[in-house]
């Protein structure tokens, strides 16, 4: 891999892991349209480490008091605050997706990483994103988070295990249909992403054990590439998302879809 495939990599991740399109849709058509080579194992972990540290920097200030909070009820008993809650909500909702992909994740790899799978996800769940957001979309904010509706969309979220789904997409639509307005549904679907990536990214490490020599150069370029982009990405979507909604995604990923069956087909 050189280093303008490195840097298209970093850029493509860094957009498309926040935005709700589908990073996996979008990876794959490098290599299938200029026939590039799959980036490789260590690359996709450097990427993806450039995603969580952009959100991690993007969300600090909740990232502490979230963190403080759990730990000041879980380990010296304190009273449980809006803060502790929400970082349980959010252990909660990241449990489904880790048991589906310890469980399926290889399964999923061998039989459903194809772009017959990826085309068809990326329409059918574009379609609910929208329907999401014209009949459901509420005024609920964070503070009207509860259990309940954190594991709604911690199931949610498992169903991105399948590629083309969207992770920040899927999501954000069991947000929207629970009747979280979209700001709220795509702050509490970032924050859902930290530790799932830090599990993802961390499991797929362990894979790195003994592997043979890296290419550092093109490693460190591709994280610091997709964590500016996915910071940037994070931002002006939250300052957007309620002026634009759901709708421009959901004609891009139509349009993303159609794209993926004529190159299936061969017609591109």
């Amino acid at each position: 891999m050189d280093l303008i495939q490195a840097l298209w990599l970093a850029v493509i991740q860094g957009l498309t892991e926040f935005l709700p399109i589908s990073s996996s849709a979008h990876l794959i058509l490098p290599s299938a349209i200029l026939g590039w080579q799959d980036q490789g194992l260590a690359f996709d972990v450097a990427v993806h480490l450039g995603s969580l540290a952009a959100v991690l920097i993007y969300f600090r200030g909740d990232v502490v008091l979230l963190v403080q909070s759990w730990l000041k009820n879980t380990l010296f008993g304190e009273d449980r605050t809006a803060e502790s809650r929400m970082a349980w909500f959010i252990i909660l909702a990241t449990l489904p997706a880790a048991v589906v992909g310890l469980a399926a994740g290889g399964f999923i790899e061998i039989h459903l990483r194809s772009i017959a799978v990826i085309a068809a996800t990326t329409i059918v769940f574009g379609l609910l994103l929208g329907w999401a957001d014209w009949r459901y979309r509420g005024s609920k904010t964070m503070h009207n988070m509860t259990w309940q509706a954190a594991l709604l969309v911690g199931v949610a979220q498992a169903f991105a295990l399948i590629p083309g789904t969207s992770r920040s997409g899927v999501t954000i639509t069991a947000a929207l249909a629970l009747g979280f307005d979209r700001n709220s549904a795509a702050r509490f679907s970032f924050l859902l992403a930290i530790p799932i990536i830090a599990l993802s990214g961390g499991y797929k490490g362990l894979q790195l054990i003994g592997q043979p020599s890296v290419a550092w150069f093109e490693i460190a370029l591709g994280t610091a590439v997709s964590g500016v982009t996915a910071y940037l990405c994070i931002h002006a979507f939250l300052r957007l998302v309620d002026k634009i909604g759901m709708l421009p995604f959901v004609i891009y990923r139509l349009i993303l879809g159609v794209a993926l069956i004529l190159i299936y087909k061969g017609l591109i």
